[in-house]
């Protein structure tokens, strides 16, 4: 029988409503797996109750301490099933995957949009098919499991706010489904996978600028002010500035890399990725020394893996280097 730790952190499957009608997370990690019995079937399972928070309250400093609770019990246990809110459980996926590298044990996260508290919920099932995965021998790396869908951390997005099937692999396969209780491995683990690495060092000063039509050029050198040490802009489309190579904005982007920073390159469009070199008003653009592309990373897996890379190197180049390695099927 496998041997499995809980990690609670909180969010909708653990919460209550509170005296004035809202939701907050009140229910603890024992209560969680008292709610679905069949759990003591399936697995030996432990319980960590590392925090109670709401999933936008979770951040860099939580994931370091989730990397580092699985770091210290990785001998000890099979698998790991982390419960989380759904509201940054994308990022938390991403960052896990980019922290927690090459494991062979799976680390599934997931969670509700009801609470378990309710009578109708989505959560005794999620959390009893996360627990069926983590066991499972086809079971490998840091995935979502949500509505009887397996997705890669770095592919996991949410995209529905209230409906059960909230999360949706984007532009990637599913690593599994579940059909009923019946798992269906679709996904093996890259070639040369393994052995597990931990990082816990990320920078989170960047920031993420979504351009809009009319948007001054302006809003660039300030946050050059604010310590950034990178930028993700939104494009539109496959990428590109407006203006082009004789525009204002094409101007601040050129002066923000010509002073050491990094400016990644990504699309608002939820499918298929930026390509710069496509048009004009991107090919000056992506000629420019400190320019990258996201490609087909989702904005979640972009945004965490430039806060790891980061933190791995003060050199820009080596940061870019970085950026671009493809970690658990991120980029295609």
């Amino acid at each position: 029988m496998k041997h499995i730790l809980l990690i609670a952190t909180g969010g909708t499957i653990a919460s209550r409503p509170t005296a004035a009608g809202a939701l907050a997370p009140a229910l603890t990690s024992e209560e969680l797996i008292a709610c679905v019995p069949e759990l003591a079937e399936l697995c030996r399972i432990d319980t960590l109750q590392l925090y109670n928070l709401d999933s936008t309250s979770i951040g860099p400093v939580q994931w370091r301490g989730i990397v580092q609770a699985v770091r210290a019990r990785y001998d000890a246990y099979d698998g790991f099933v982390i419960t989380h809110g759904t509201d940054t459980m994308a990022y938390t996926a991403a960052a896990l995957s980019y922290m927690i590298q090459g494991s062979a044990k799976p680390v599934v996260l997931t969670g509700s949009q009801k609470s378990i508290y309710n009578r109708d919920t989505d959560a005794r099932n999620n959390l009893h098919r996360a627990a069926l995965y983590a066991c499972h021998p086809a079971a490998w790396g840091v995935q979502l499991v949500f509505d009887g869908k397996v997705i890669l951390g770095t592919r996991a997005r949410k995209t529905r706010t209230k409906s059960f099937n909230a999360f949706s692999s984007i532009d990637y396969p599913l690593t599994a489904e579940f059909r009923d209780l019946r798992l269906v491995p679709f996904l093996p683990p890259p070639a040369g996978w393994g052995p597990v690495r931990f990082y816990e060092a990320l920078e989170p000063e960047i920031f993420v600028l979504r351009l809009i039509p009319g948007m001054r050029a302006e809003i660039i050198p300030r946050l050059a002010g604010c310590d950034c040490r990178a930028i993700i802009l939104e494009s539109f489309g496959v990428g590109g500035l407006p203006g082009g190579d004789d525009g204002p904005l094409f101007a601040a982007v050129r002066d923000w890399c010509a002073a050491g920073r990094l400016a990644v390159f990504t699309t608002q469009v939820p499918h298929e990725g930026s390509d710069l070199g496509v048009y004009e008003v991107g090919r000056a653009a992506k000629a420019l020394d400190g320019v990258i592309e996201a490609r087909d990373m989702t904005p979640e897996a972009a945004a965490v893996k430039l806060m790891w890379a980061l933190g791995q190197s003060k050199d820009r180049a080596e940061v870019a280097r970085l950026f671009l390695t493809p970690v658990q099927f991120d980029l295609a």
